[in-house]
C-alpha cells in the first residue's frame, strides 16, 4: 500500500541530522568568494543553496556541474567543491563555469536520497516540481546555453539496505534487486549517449581509482552495459538532473565509496578526474 501524508510525516519524524551543511558546505563556498561569483538562488526547506560562477566571458562554451542532488552521496558534493579550489582555473579560459556543489542540503545533513516530501530529487526535474531541490535548480538554468553537464553522484550499499525497501514501502512496489558495482562507472543518455564522451570521463577516472565490472548477467544494477563502465539511462523519461538542460554532452558519474579499495579521498579525486576526463575531451572539438 502506497504511503499517504501520514506515512510520510512518519518517515520524516524519524530523520535526524547526521552532520553540518554549514560548517561542511557552506563555509567552503564562502571561501571562494574571492576568486568566483557566488549567490544564493533558493531556500528549499530553509537551507540556502548557492550557485558558483567562474567569471562569463562572451563566446566561450558553458559547463555545469552539479552535487548533492542526493544529498547522502558524500563524494559529489564534496568532488564539486575540490574542483573548484583545485583544477577549475585550468579550465577558465576555454570555458564559462557553473557549479552547483549541494543541490540538497537538508538531504545532506540526514545523510538522506529523499528531500523533508520523500521525494527523490533525482526523478524530479522539471519546472514544476514538486521537490524544491528540483524545481529552483531549473529555474536557475532556464534558459542557459549549456554545453555539458556533469552531475555527480554515488552508489552505495545503503542504495540495496535503506533505500530500495524504503521505495518499496512508500510506493507499495516490488523491485527487482541487483548487486550494486563495486568501482566507478557512468550513466549516459540512451537518447543521445555520446560514447566517445562518456568513454573520456571513465578513463580519466581509471588513473584514480578502478572501474566497475558487469554482473554474471553483463549488466549493471540491471542496466546494459554500453561499453567499459558505461549504461544508459532515457534521462528526459525520468525527468533526471542531466535532462533538464539541452546539453549536448552530459554524464553522471557513479563512485562507489563502500569498496575496501575506496577511501573518502579516492572518491572525491574520482570525481574531479571525471569532470577533467569531460572537459579534456570537450576541449578537442
Amino acid at each position: 500500500m502506497k504511503w499517504g501524508s501520514d506515512e510520510v510525516a512518519k518517515w520524516f519524524s524519524e530523520q535526524k541530522i547526521q552532520r553540518s551543511y554549514q560548517v561542511d558546505v557552506v563555509s567552503k563556498i564562502e571561501a571562494l568568494k574571492s576568486r568566483f561569483e557566488i549567490r544564493e538562488y533558493g531556500r528549499p526547506s530553509d537551507y540556502p543553496v548557492f550557485v558558483v560562477r567562474t567569471q562569463k566571458t562572451p563566446g566561450l562554451p558553458t559547463i555545469l556541474i552539479t552535487g548533492g542532488v542526493h544529498g547522502y552521496e558524500t563524494s559529489g558534493v564534496h568532488g564539486a567543491l575540490s574542483f573548484l579550489e583545485t583544477a577549475v582555473s585550468e579550465y577558465e579560459k576555454e570555458f564559462n563555469f557553473i557549479v552547483v556543489p549541494c543541490v540538497s542540503p537538508w538531504a545532506y545533513e540526514t545523510i538522506n536520497r529523499w528531500n523533508q516530501k520523500a521525494i527523490d530529487p533525482n526523478r524530479s526535474f522539471t519546472l514544476d516540481s514538486l521537490a524544491d531541490e528540483s524545481r529552483l535548480l531549473c529555474q536557475l538554468v532556464s534558459g542557459e546555453n549549456i554545453l555539458a553537464h556533469i552531475d555527480l553522484h554515488e552508489t552505495t550499499d545503503t542504495d540495496n539496505s535503506v533505500f530500495r525497501p524504503a521505495k518499496e514501502q512508500r510506493d507499495g512496489i516490488t523491485i527487482e534487486w541487483s548487486e550494486i558495482p563495486d568501482g566507478f562507472y557512468v550513466v549516459g543518455d540512451s537518447e543521445n549517449p555520446q560514447p566517445e564522451f562518456q568513454k573520456a570521463v571513465v578513463d580519466e577516472v581509471r588513473k584514480v581509482t578502478h572501474i566497475a565490472k558487469p554482473d554474471a548477467g553483463g549488466k549493471l544494477i540491471g542496466e546494459k552495459l554500453e561499453q567499459d563502465g558505461v549504461i544508459n539511462y532515457p534521462l528526459k523519461a525520468l525527468s533526471l538532473c542531466t535532462a533538464m538542460t539541452n546539453a549536448r554532452f552530459t554524464t553522471t558519474t557513479e563512485v562507489y565509496p563502500d569498496s575496501p579499495r575506496a577511501t573518502l579521498q579516492i572518491c572525491i579525486d574520482a570525481q574531479v578526474a571525471a569532470i577533467r576526463g569531460g572537459l579534456n575531451y570537450l576541449r578537442g572539438l
